[in-house]
């Protein structure tokens, strides 16, 4: 374990956060990778975690090499065991973690339901949606006798509208979203922040899956075709990778169990007051549309 925690100002008064321990799964490529590069970048000591060894060796290695903190430990998110290890390891190299964001995903079985193969459906559940809740379970008392956390689970397309061809991925994320809101009102009075992202449509080796799919991708292929044909469209990966790091360091830890699009909330304009305010609303949730339900947030500061 390294040594004491304390935060120290950086640059134009903001907090580095040398004392922040941060576990990232699915750390290896895409998003994931972004987001290590990124938390080291504000100070925090790294765990790149994924199946893949080689992979999440290269990520921390160019943390180091950049001046970084960072380790890379292999997990399997859906082996309860292996997340065990993942936290214990975490401990015993840098000590309880402060920081979790899950990104470890895959698209599972791609095209028409009747088609897909249970095992494959029934593994992409165990990865998107089991994989968050074994590693967010490890995590809570770890942050809670740290007096607190914050925690990012990556949503993902179907999350809130149907995805056709890809069922099991759409369920996962939705679940995710449902599951990332039911951890919050339970961990809020540990301090324990819980929030969702929405990255949008970002350029990464899931878009090539789509591509290999070919028209068993159904709507979703020329989107993707088009996209990287005109290179315009997509999501720049710095958008998520951004509101990651602002939710990790340094919204109120009383912004909790939403679900945030990166690419298309206001969230860099919130005010105090506005968050406050979301407390107790349905607003940036997962949840069915009526009167009952949708209210101005203006209309409730």
């Amino acid at each position: 374990m390294l040594g004491d925690r304390s935060d120290v100002a950086g640059p134009g008064g903001a907090v580095t956060s040398v004392d922040r321990v941060a576990i990232v799964t699915g750390g290896g490529r895409g998003i994931g990778a972004a987001s290590a590069h990124a938390l080291a970048n504000r100070g925090a000591c790294v765990v790149v975690a994924a199946r893949t060894r080689n992979q999440i060796e290269s990520v921390a290695r160019e943390i180091r090499a950049a001046g970084g903190e960072a380790t890379a430990i292999s997990v399997d998110v859906a082996n309860e065991a292996s997340v065990g290890h993942l936290l214990s390891e975490t401990e015993r190299v840098y000590g309880a973690p402060t920081i979790l964001v899950n990104c470890a995903g895959v698209y599972g079985p791609i095209g028409p339901i009747r088609d897909n193969d249970a095992a494959k459906w029934a593994a992409a559940i165990a990865i998107n949606l089991v994989g968050t809740f074994l590693c967010c379970r490890a995590a809570i008392e770890p942050m809670s006798r740290q007096g607190g956390g914050r925690i990012i689970n990556m949503s993902g397309g179907g999350a809130t509208a149907p995805l056709p061809r890809f069922s099991a991925y759409a369920a996962s994320k939705a679940g995710v979203v449902r599951f990332s809101e039911t951890l919050a009102e339970e961990v809020a009075s540990l301090g324990i922040a819980v929030n969702s992202i929405a990255p949008g449509a970002i350029d990464t080796t899931l878009q090539d899956e789509v591509l290999a799919a070919g028209e068993a991708a159904g709507p979703l292929l020329a989107r993707i075709k088009a996209m990287r044909e005109t290179g315009a469209g997509g999501t720049p990966i710095d958008v998520p990778v951004s509101l990651m790091v602002y939710l990790a360091f340094d919204a109120p830890v009383g912004l909790t169990g939403r679900l945030i699009a990166a690419p298309h909330d206001p969230w860099r304009e919130w005010t105090p007051e506005q968050i406050a305010a979301m407390g107790g609303t349905p607003w940036y949730t997962l949840r069915r549309i009526d009167p009952h339900t949708i209210r101005p947030l203006k209309d409730q500061i």
